[in-house]
């Protein structure tokens, strides 16, 4: 494990120029050289250096020191501050503990100075700004020496140095050593599960049976293997593989711990062949041809090898990414951000700008050599060296336009929106749209729509011209949406009447409005298909309809695009960042709490979390699986609610009503799981909220048994009653269910199922640290006292015979108060907190009536 270290340049950061110039580290505590010393000796100096030092503060400074001394370690991290530049230093520890006077005849220092060092290679700085919150939280510590958490570690090597590329060395010399595996395939597998077992970790789907079940694979190919680690995994996982990559194939270039300018692959298509029954009987043969060829370079061969692989299912623009994974100044990378920047980027010709944007397929050997040859020679007079700079940069353009996702109840979660959109009467304007890759409508009379600034005012302009008192309902709302609602990334479909769609492209521009065409009102699109299509439903009439939430209609639409040439340029959602922290800071339990529902969701792998009214069971259990997942990644989270006429045709499949008969639809956990079974790396969590509402036999039907721990995977497919295919619940797959105990209306959850579910009771969280830390926020003496007056009450609750510890009353009716606060309390208490009394204790109107007087006296409001 390589660590990252704070160590303070002293007071006001005085020695931060020193350390850079003489590349070193230091630190004061002048207590001899501590050379070959154990911690206990180090602790012993310390107390008799500084007899009079509290012992807390003892025990802090000796910490430090012994994490100089004993913990740090050649090849670790090590950052310090430099608060006039606002800037951190980030380097290299090159050696180990050592004593010296260097900094102190520097200084003309006799006795105490600085004299503990490490040396270091200073890399970088890393500009504070830069950074994100999970990096800052950590660093606002006091102390002059402490270990950085691994999130806060790999945003600061993420940041340092943009432009500086450091894998390129361990690439190529991996890539030289995987050529002597052509002919030795199986060693070759060997060493991959090796590397993947000593890290505990399981080796992602890369063969299938024939019956569809996952086994090892007994012929792989180079590419695949790069794809092992550069797909959509963390850094820090990232590096643990190289780590073990170095150790098992004896390599000598060190592991990189920054990846700038490096192509990844998706999750879902990280192999470069198709499985064992749909590949070619030459296909792996092919591209280790290829491979060879491209490491020993000869122009013919490859041209005539490269057109051949092209052919092969599996093979796209990725060929291009592991091309230049393996010879990263020799070969392209062509994915979707570096053809965006070699079509637009002037230091490259227009005729060969246009040539890139034309581009739908990947283009032949000869052709792609050319675009190679031709880019190196426009690097020669750039600020750009080399193609992975190039790919860097790319990059970092795409990032300057961050989207803003949203979804499952959280503000900075944004998923890609999908929508239909009609090309003017007739679709009349559909040609122009593709040719000059943009969208717009129309809508004259309404000028720049940038200027309403409410749906209100774009209602009143259509009353205004056409002199009436309609609403325009949809007019408005199609006016509204293209400007604020439509966002970059999004899917657009170009429809003709009801039936027909004619284009598919991805939103690439913000709002403009351009008077010089017959639609003022446009956006930028790139268009990925141009064609006829019958859609398979009915196609609403509105010029602009978004249509992310029909889920089956959307599928519908985009299954008319598969069997396309082409990349699917829909571009990944970076999700934001979550982690215990966040967890804890957002959510009122203990972490000791926090672990333990971990735990058992891990060993279960089904949990039922209950708990009475306003304890945050919804809230909560979404950022569980946040934290899990180490992401807002809303694409691998799905919540259902079940009641009473929820089904097992809804759950699993059956048939629905469709056209003049019935269809057999798949329902959302079948789905579910189908979605996490192609993505066996990552965890997916499946959210029930009031599990007890529904009828859970009926509902889960012969999935009762498959959804046991050690039912699931593919060994223990069983067959649907619907259906016959035989189905199981991957191993990924986690369902968390909620039940609420305070209501009465619900039987007990059926025993079959209560076996196969772990409970976490969630309680009231007014003592948990984040509460306490929210109420001291707020600040307030009224709302102090209603916390204990909620404490009273609950124990009232708990004693009473007829409700019990199941109908306490949670701390979220009480959250989300910023401002006027006694005026919320009030509403709070009167129209939430009473009504919920009255409805407990319905038979004791004293007992109401008597709590009721004491919360309202806390408020000390006469209502």
């Amino acid at each position: 494990m390589v660590n990252m270290w704070m160590v303070r340049a002293g007071e006001k950061a005085f020695l931060i120029e020193d350390f850079k110039e003489l590349n070193v580290v230091s630190i004061g505590w002048e207590v001899g050289d501590l050379s070959g010393k154990t911690p206990s000796e180090i602790k012993q100096i310390m107390a008799k250096k500084y007899p009079n030092a509290k012992k807390t503060s003892l025990g802090l400074n000796s910490g430090q020191v012994i994490h100089f001394v004993c913990d740090f370690q050649v090849g670790d991290w090590i950052i310090s501050y430099n608060p006039s530049v606002r800037k951190y230093l980030v380097g290299k520890i090159t050696s180990d503990y050592y004593y010296s006077d260097k900094l102190a005849k520097r200084y003309n220092k006799q006795n105490e100075f600085y004299h503990h060092f490490h040396d270091v290679n200073w890399i970088g700085e890393v500009n504070r700004d830069d950074l994100n919150e999970n990096a800052l939280k950590p660093l606002k510590s006091i102390m002059t020496i402490f270990n950085l958490n691994d999130s806060a570690k790999n945003n600061i090597l993420y940041s340092i140095n943009n432009d500086k590329i450091e894998w390129t060395d361990f690439y190529m010399e991996f890539a030289d050593k995987l050529l002597e595996y052509k002919d030795n395939r199986v060693e070759l597998i060997n060493k991959i599960q090796n590397v993947f077992h000593d890290l505990n970790m399981t080796l992602p789907t890369l063969e299938r049976d024939f019956e569809g079940n996952d086994i090892v694979p007994f012929d792989i190919d180079p590419f695949t293997v790069f794809a092992l680690f550069n797909k959509q995994i963390s850094a820090e996982i990232r590096i643990n593989i190289l780590k073990q990559i170095k150790k098992e194939f004896l390599l000598k270039n060190d592991v990189p711990y920054t990846f700038h300018g490096i192509a990844v692959v998706n999750n879902l298509k990280a192999t470069f062949y198709k499985f064992s029954d749909s590949r070619g009987k030459n296909d792996l043969d092919n591209i280790w041809n290829l491979y060879e060829i491209a490491l020993n370079y000869s122009k013919e061969e490859f041209i005539k090898q490269y057109d051949i692989v092209l052919k092969q299912q599996g093979i796209k623009w990725n060929i291009t990414m592991g091309l230049n994974w393996i010879r990263p100044f020799n070969f392209i990378n062509l994915d979707t951000n570096n053809r965006k920047f070699l079509s637009s980027n002037e230091m490259f010709s227009e005729d060969f700008r246009n040539k890139i944007k034309s581009l739908k397929i990947p283009p032949k050997g000869e052709d792609y050599l050319k675009i190679c040859e031709y880019v190196k020679k426009c690097l020669l007079e750039s600020q750009y060296d080399n193609f992975p700079e190039l790919s860097n940069i790319a990059y970092l353009k795409q990032k300057q336009n961050p989207e803003k996702p949203e979804g499952i109840g959280d503000e900075d979660v944004r998923s890609t929106k999908y929508w239909l959109l009609s090309p003017g009467a007739g679709a009349n304007w559909w040609d122009d749209f593709y040719q000059n890759g943009e969208m717009g409508i129309g809508f004259d009379g309404t000028g720049d729509l940038s200027q309403y600034n409410s749906k209100e005012e774009i209602k009143h302009k259509f009353q205004e011209m056409y002199d009436d008192n309609k609403s325009y309902v949809n007019n408005v709302h199609a006016c509204w949406q293209f400007v604020h609602d439509i966002q970059i990334g999004d899917v657009v479909f170009a429809k003709k009447g009801m039936g027909e769609i004619i284009g598919r492209g991805i939103v690439k521009g913000d709002y403009e409005y351009d008077t010089n065409k017959p639609y003022h009102k446009i956006r930028k699109v790139k268009w990925t298909h141009n064609g006829n299509w019958e859609a398979k439903d009915k196609l609403p009439m509105k010029t602009l309809t978004d249509i992310t939430d029909y889920i089956e209609f959307v599928k519908n639409i985009e299954e008319l695009f598969i069997e396309e040439e082409g990349e699917d340029e829909t571009p990944e959602i970076e999700y934001p960042e979550y982690n215990l922290d966040k967890f804890l800071k957002e959510v009122y339990i203990t972490e000791e709490d926090y672990n333990t529902f971990v735990d058992l969701l891990k060993n279960k792998k089904n949990i039922i979390v209950e708990g009475a009214p306003g304890v945050g069971k919804t809230f909560m259990a979404k950022r569980l699986a946040y934290s899990i997942m180490g992401v807002k990644d809303v694409s691998r989270v799905m919540m259902v609610q079940f009641h009473q006429s929820y089904s097992y045709e809804d759950f699993v499949m059956g048939y629905r009503p469709y056209e003049n008969g019935f269809k057999l639809k798949h329902g959302s956990f079948y789905k579910f799981c189908k979605k996490a079974e192609e993505d066996s790396e990552n965890n997916y969590f499946f959210i029930i909220d009031e599990i007890n509402r529904g009828n859970i036999s009926k509902i889960f039907g012969e999935l009762f048994m498959l959804i046991e721990a050690d039912k699931r995977g593919e060994k223990n497919k069983i067959q649907l009653l619907y259906s016959d295919e035989l189905f199981f619940i991957p191993k990924n797959v986690y369902i968390i269910g909620l039940m609420n105990t305070a209501d009465r209306s619900l039987a007990m959850i059926d025993y079959a199922l209560r076996r196969r579910f772990a409970f976490f009771n969630l309680k009231p969280g007014f003592k948990s640290e984040g509460f306490k830390k929210y109420q001291s926020e707020l600040s307030n003496d009224k709302f102090d006292e209603l916390i204990k007056m909620m404490d009273l009450l609950n124990e009232d609750i708990e004693k009473d015979e007829s409700l019990g510890e199941g109908f306490k009353i949670g701390h979220s009716y009480l959250c989300n108060i910023k401002d006027d606060v006694d005026k919320n309390l009030t509403y709070i208490v009167e129209y939430e907190l009473i009504p919920l009394l009255k409805e407990y204790w319905f038979d004791d109107t004293e007992k109401v009536e008597n709590w009721s007087s004491q919360l309202r006296s806390v408020l000390n409001d006469s209502i």
